[in-house]
C-alpha cells in the first residue's frame, strides 16, 4: 500500500474548497523528516492562505484538519507552528499493515492501475570502439529505471540505440585500408579495430591542433595587448573594471594552458617516427575518413562488406561487458536500422510545412527556441536529429510507445529540447518524452575521470580493478574474524564480484543524476556510510541472525504470530518498510534511482538502530511472541534490502 497516496487522496477534495487546483499543492504533504512531527506532515496551508485575504495559515490549517477524515488509520491531526499539519498513523493499523507484508511477495507494492508502454533508451555506445567509463552512467541509470518501471507493471522495452553507422566506422575503414596489422587482426579483431580507430583519431587531432596553434597564439597576443592597455588605464577603485581585469587574466591563462597542451601533443607525435611519417603521408586524414563514411552511407560495396564484417565482432565485445554488469536489452536497433527511413522523414516534414531551407540546410524551427533542428545538411547528409525522429516514429507506430526515456548525458540537453519540440509539431502530441540527463564522473582532480596517461578509463578494466579491490577487502575481513575465517576461496571470489560490481553501480546511482560526482575507490567500497557494501552487510547481518538461531525464514512467515511494534525503534523500522511503495513510485515518475538508494540507506540505518537497541533483543528476547515479531521485522528488512538492491542491479550475499 502507498500510504502517502492514500493520505493525499483524502486531502485533495478538502483542499478543493480553497483552491481550484488541489494538485498544485498536494505534493506538500510528505513523509516527516523528524518523528517528533509525526509520520507525515503537510504545509500547504501557508501557500493557500497567502492567496486568501485576511486568512492566517494556522487558522486555515485548523479548518483543513477539521474537515479531512483520517480516523480509520490516523490519530487525531495536530496543527503546529505557523500552520503545519502533523499526521501520525494509528499503532494497531500500522501493525496490521506491516503484518500483511509478511506473506506479500511484492512487499506492499501494487501493480500500477495505469500501465504505459515505456521505451527506455540507454547505454548506446559507438560499437566501433571499446566501452569506457563514460558509458557507465547511462548503462546503470537506464537499467535501474527499466527494472523499477517493469516491477511496477509497465510494459517496458529496453532499447540500446547503438552507434553503428557514424563517422567512427569511416575512421576504422580508412585505418583498415592503410594501417592494418594483419597478425594482430587475426589474434583479436576488436582490439586491432580499436587501435585503428585511436590511430586515425590521433592523426586527425594532430593536424587539427597544428592548424589551430597559430590562431590560438594570435588570440593570446591580442588578449595580452588588451590586458596591457587595461592595466595602464584602469581605475583601481573601479570594481567593475577590476572584475574585467581578473576575467581577462583568467582567459589568457586558460588559452595558454590549452596552447601548451596542444604543443606538447604535437611534439610527442613528431618525436614518434612511425606516427610522424603517417601524419606526413596523410595531411587530410580527417576528410579522407569522412569520405569513407560517405561511401559507406552511399552503399559502396567494399565499405559495406567491411562494415558487415566488423559489426558482429564489435557487438560481441560489448555484450561481454553487459553480461558482467547483468544488464539486458529487449532491442538493439542501431542507427543503421533507421537509415532507410530518413529521406521519408525529411519529405514528410517538408510536406507538412514544418521543414524549410535555411542557408542550404533543411531545418525545423520551433517557437521560443533560437536554434533550429537541422534534419539535412548542406551536402545532403542526414543528422542525429533525423535518425532520432525516425526512431520516435518507429517506436510510436510499431511499438505503441506512450513514454520514451532518453538516458543521455546533460551535454545533449539542447539537442533533446529541439528534438522534443519538433516531435510535438510533427503531430505526436500524446507521446511523453523525457530526457533523463546526468552529469560526469570526475577524478579526484575534479576533471573527467581518466588514466594517468590521459586516456579515458576502459569500462572492463574498471570492473576488474573494483572486483580485485573488493577481493582484498573481503579476504582481510574474513581472516580477521574472531573465530577464524568462514569463507572458502570460491565464496570469497563470488562475494568480491557482488561487492565490487555493486559498489561501482551504487556509487553512481546514489547521486542526484544531474550532478557530477568524484570517483573514489575507498569511499565506494567502504562497509560504512552510504555504499552498496553497507547495504549488503545489513542483509548479511540479518541472514546471520537466522543462521545463529537456526531459524527457517520461509517457515517463520507461515506462523500465525502477530507482529508487535512496542518499542520506538521497531515502529520506525516498520514505518520505513511500509514506505517502499511510495519510494518506487517516485523513482518511476522522476526517473531518479537516488530516491531508492536514499530509502535503502535510511532503512539500513533504522535497522542498525533497532538491532543495537537494548530493549529490542531478537534471539535473546524472553517472550516467544516478541521474539517471533522481531524476527519477522528482520526478515522484512532483509527482503526489502534484497529486492531494492536487485532493482538497482546489485546482488546480495548471505555471508560477508
Amino acid at each position: 500500500m502507498n500510504i502517502l497516496d492514500a493520505l493525499r487522496i483524502r486531502f485533495e477534495p478538502v483542499l478543493a474548497e480553497w483552491t481550484d487546483d488541489p494538485s498544485s499543492v498536494i505534493e506538500m504533504l510528505k513523509a516527516s523528516q523528524d518523528a517528533k512531527f509525526g509520520d507525515y506532515q503537510a504545509n500547504f496551508a501557508m501557500p493557500l492562505a497567502a492567496k486568501l485575504e485576511g486568512v492566517k495559515p494556522r487558522d486555515l490549517a485548523v479548518q483543513i484538519a477539521d474537515k479531512v477524515d483520517l480516523s480509520d488509520f490516523c490519530e487525531p491531526l495536530e496543527v503546529a507552528g505557523p500552520g503545519f499539519i502533523n499526521i501520525k498513523l494509528k499503532q494497531d493499523w500500522l501493525e496490521g499493515l506491516t503484518q500483511q507484508l509478511v506473506a506479500d511477495e511484492r512487499l506492499g507494492v501494487s501493480v500500477t492501475e495505469s500501465p504505459q508502454k515505456v521505451i527506455v533508451d540507454f547505454s548506446a555506445p559507438n560499437v566501433a570502439k571499446p566501452m569506457h567509463v563514460g558509458h557507465l552512467r547511462s548503462s546503470v541509470i537506464g537499467d535501474a529505471n527499466y527494472r523499477v518501471l517493469k516491477f511496477l507493471g509497465h510494459a517496458v522495452v529496453g532499447d540500446n540505440h547503438i552507434g553503428d553507422w557514424g563517422t567512427q566506422f569511416g575512421m576504422i575503414i580508412f585505418g583498415y585500408k592503410h594501417f592494418l596489422d594483419e597478425e594482430a587482426f587475426q589474434q583479436s579483431s576488436v582490439t586491432e579495430l580499436a587501435r585503428l580507430y585511436r590511430l586515425v583519431n590521433q592523426l586527425s587531432d594532430y593536424h587539427a591542433n597544428k592548424n589551430t596553434v597559430p590562431t590560438l597564439q594570435n588570440e593570446i597576443e591580442q588578449l595580452e595587448d588588451k590586458l596591457k592597455t587595461l592595466e595602464e588605464t584602469i581605475d583601481q577603485s573601479d570594481k567593475k573594471a577590476q572584475k574585467q581585469l581578473k576575467k581577462l587574466k583568467s582567459d589568457i591563462g586558460e588559452r595558454k594552458s590549452e596552447l601548451t597542451s596542444m604543443q606538447e601533443k604535437l611534439v610527442e607525435l613528431e618525436q614518434n617516427e612511425d606516427l610522424n611519417s603517417k601524419a606526413i603521408a596523410f595531411p587530410e586524414i580527417a576528410r579522407l575518413a569522412r569520405d569513407e563514411t560517405a561511401k559507406l552511407h552511399a552503399g559502396d560495396a567494399e565499405n559495406l562488406e567491411l562494415w558487415k564484417q566488423f559489426l558482429p565482432e564489435c557487438l560481441d565485445a560489448i555484450q561481454v561487458v553487459y553480461d558482467r554488469l547483468d544488464i539486458h536489452f529487449d532491442l538493439t536497433l542501431g542507427e543503421s536500422y533507421y537509415q532507410p527511413m530518413l529521406a521519408d522523414v525529411v519529405a514528410d516534414l517538408k510536406q507538412k510545412g514544418l521543414a524549410q531551407e535555411s542557408q542550404g540546410a533543411i531545418c525545423v524551427f520551433a517557437e521560443g527556441l533560437k536554434a533550429p533542428s537541422i534534419v539535412q545538411k548542406q551536402d545532403g547528409a542526414f543528422t542525429y536529429a533525423t535518425t532520432d525522429l525516425a526512431t520516435i516514429k518507429y517506436r510510436v507506430e510499431e511499438l505503441n510507445a506512450d513514454r520514451i526515456l532518453y538516458v543521455v548525458d546533460s551535454r545533449q540537453s539542447e539537442h533533446f529540447q529541439l528534438l522534443f519540440a519538433t516531435v510535438k509539431q510533427w503531430g505526436f502530441t500524446d507521446l511523453e518524452l523525457q530526457h533523463v540527463s546526468f552529469g560526469t564522473i570526475l577524478g579526484k582532480n575534479k576533471r573527467p575521470y581518466k588514466t594517468r596517461s590521459g586516456d579515458t578509463v576502459g569500462l572492463e578494466s574498471l570492473l576488474d580493478e573494483s572486483i580485485q579491490r573488493a577481493y582484498t577487502i573481503v579476504t582481510k575481513n574474513d581472516e580477521a574474524k574472531r573465530d577464524g575465517p568462514e569463507l572458502n576461496e570460491t565464496e570469497r571470489q563470488q562475494i568480491a564480484e557482488s561487492v565490487g560490481l555493486g559498489g561501482i553501480k551504487y556509487a553512481d546511482l546514489k547521486h542526484n543524476r544531474d550532478s557530477d560526482y568524484v570517483f573514489d575507490w575507498d569511499k565506494m567500497l567502504a562497509n560504512r556510510g552510504d555504499t552498496a557494501t553497507y547495504m549488503q552487510y545489513a542483509y548479511a547481518r540479518v541472514c546471520g541472525i537466522f543462521r545463529k538461531g537456526n531459524i527457517d525464514r520461509e517457515a517463520l512467515r507461515t506462523e500465525q504470530s502477530l507482529l508487535q511494534l512496542t518499542e520506538e525503534s521497531e515502529r520506525a523500522l516498520a514505518l520505513q518498510i511500509n514506505r517502499y511503495s511510495e519510494t518506487l513510485e517516485s523513482v518511476a515518475i522522476e526517473a531518479r534511482p537516488n530516491y531508492l538508494t536514499n530509502y535503502l540507506f535510511e532503512l539500513a540505518n533504522l535497522f542498525s538502530t533497532f538491532y543495537n537497541d537494548e530493549n529490542c533483543q531478537v534471539l535473546k528476547a524472553e517472550d516467544k511472541e516478541v521474539k517471533t515479531s522481531r524476527l519477522l521485522l528482520c526478515d522484512l528488512t532483509a527482503s526489502v534490502i534484497e529486492h531494492g538492491l536487485s532493482l538497482l542491479g546489485i546482488r546480495t550475499c548471505e555471508r560477508m
